[in-house]
C-alpha cells in the first residue's frame, strides 16, 4: 500500500503536507515567536503591520508572577508573559524612549531607572500582525492544531457511530435495517452545515468539545451507508456462514470477520470525512459558533479580518484562507491516493 501511494505524487505530497503541518502544530508553543496562551500577546501601537515588519522592545517592568509553567502546561496551553514589554521607536539618553505608533512617534516617556542593553529585544513578524498587533505566524501556527484536533476527533465520533449503525444495518436487516437506513435518509436530506449549527444552538456554552461534537454528530451517515452496503456483501460469503455454523458469537462474527475485510473503504472515507470536518470547523467558528476568541481558529481569523479584503491588509484573511485550502486539498489527495492502493 505505501509504494501505491508513493507511486501518486499528489498523493505523497499531501500526505507530507499534512505530516509537516501536523509535527510543527504539536510541537505549537515551543516553535511559534509568541507563546502567550492562545498567541494573545496584544500590541496595538504595531497593528495591522506587513509581514517582514521589525520592531524594537523595551521591558518596561516586571509582572509579579507565580511559579514556572510546568513544561506539560506549557506544551498545551503556553506561558504567561513574564515581562511587560512596550514596542519602541527610539532611545534618547539613558532613561527615556519613544512609544511606536503607526503614524509616527507620539509620545516620549521616561524611566526611573537606566537603560541596559538586556532591556532591549527585537522581534520580526514574518506574517505580520493582526487588528490587535498580534503575531499572525504564531496564531497560523495554533490554528493548524485546532483544525487538526477538531478533524480527528469529529472524525473518530463519525467512524464509531457510523460503523456501529452501518454493521448493525448490514448484519441483522429487518426492521433493525429500516430504522438506520430510515435515519441516515432522514439525515442525509439535510446540509451538513445546518445540522452542525443546530446542534452548537443545543449547547449554552459554545467551545472546541462542542465543535467535536456538533461536527462529529452531523457527518457520520455517509460512512454508515458505506459500512452498511459493503457487510450486505461481506455477510454472504462462505467464511461468514462457516463462522455462523461454529456457533461464533454475533460480535465476534462483526468484530473479528467482517470488519477486518471491510476496512479500505472506511479509512477512505474517513479521509474524505477528515477534509469535510476542517471546512465544517473554519465555517462554524466564522459564523461565531465554533471556537471561540481568543483561542485562534482559521476560521475566525477570517471573520475578524475579511473586512481588510479591500484595503492593503487583505492577507490577514488570504493566509488562513490558504492554510484551509492546502490542508483540505492535502487530504482529498490522500484519499483519492489511499482509495487506488487499497483498490476499492
Amino acid at each position: 500500500m505505501w509504494r501505491k501511494i508513493t507511486k501518486n505524487k499528489l498523493g505523497l505530497l499531501g500526505l507530507i503536507f499534512i505530516t509537516g503541518l501536523t509535527i510543527i502544530s504539536l510541537l505549537g508553543y515551543f516553535v511559534i515567536p509568541d507563546s502567550s496562551p492562545n498567541a494573545n500577546d496584544i500590541h496595538l501601537e504595531i497593528a495591522l503591520q506587513k509581514p517582514g515588519f521589525s520592531v524594537d522592545f523595551l521591558t518596561i517592568s516586571e509582572i509579579p508572577q507565580k511559579k514556572s509553567t510546568p513544561l506539560l502546561s506549557h506544551w498545551l496551553f503556553g506561558s504567561p508573559n513574564q515581562l511587560k514589554k512596550v514596542p519602541i521607536m527610539g532611545l534618547s539618553g539613558q532613561d527615556s524612549f519613544a512609544i511606536f505608533d503607526k503614524k509616527g512617534v507620539y509620545l516620549w516617556q521616561r524611566l526611573d531607572r537606566p537603560i541596559v542593553e538586556d532591556d532591549l529585544s527585537r522581534s520580526t513578524y514574518y506574517l505580520g500582525t493582526d487588528r490587535y498587533g498580534r503575531d499572525m505566524l504564531s496564531r497560523v501556527i495554533l490554528g493548524a492544531r485546532i483544525s487538526l484536533m477538531v478533524g480527528f476527533m469529529a472524525v473518530l465520533i463519525t467512524m464509531i457511530i457510523g460503523t456501529m449503525l452501518g454493521l448493525s444495518a448490514g448484519y441483522f436487516g429487518g426492521w433493525v435495517d429500516q430504522t438506520i437506513l430510515w435515519l441516515i435518509n432522514v439525515i442525509w436530506s439535510l446540509p451538513s452545515l445546518l445540522i452542525a449549527i443546530a446542534i452548537s444552538f443545543a449547547f449554552k456554552e459554545k467551545g472546541i468539545y462542542q465543535v467535536f461534537l456538533a461536527i462529529g454528530l452531523s457527518m457520520w451517515v455517509e460512512l454508515a451507508r458505506v459500512v452498511r452496503g459493503q457487510v450486505l456483501q461481506v455477510k454472504e460469503m462462505e467464511y461468514i456462514q462457516a463462522a455462523n455454523v461454529l456457533g461464533f458469537s454475533t460480535f465476534r462474527i462483526l468484530i473479528k470477520h467482517i470488519l477486518p475485510n471491510i476496512m479500505a473503504p472506511i479509512i477512505v472515507v474517513c479521509a474524505a470525512n477528515f477534509a469535510s470536518a476542517i471546512l465544517l470547523e473554519a465555517g462554524l467558528s466564522f459564523l461565531g459558533l465554533g471556537v471561540q476568541a481568543p483561542t485562534p481558529s482559521w476560521g475566525s481569523m477570517i471573520k475578524e479580518h475579511y473586512n481588510y479584503i479591500v484595503f492593503d491588509a487583505a492577507y490577514l484573511a488570504i493566509i488562513p484562507g490558504v492554510c484551509i485550502m492546502l490542508l483540505v486539498m492535502s487530504f482529498n489527495f490522500l484519499g483519492n491516493a489511499l482509495r487506488d492502493a487499497l483498490d476499492v
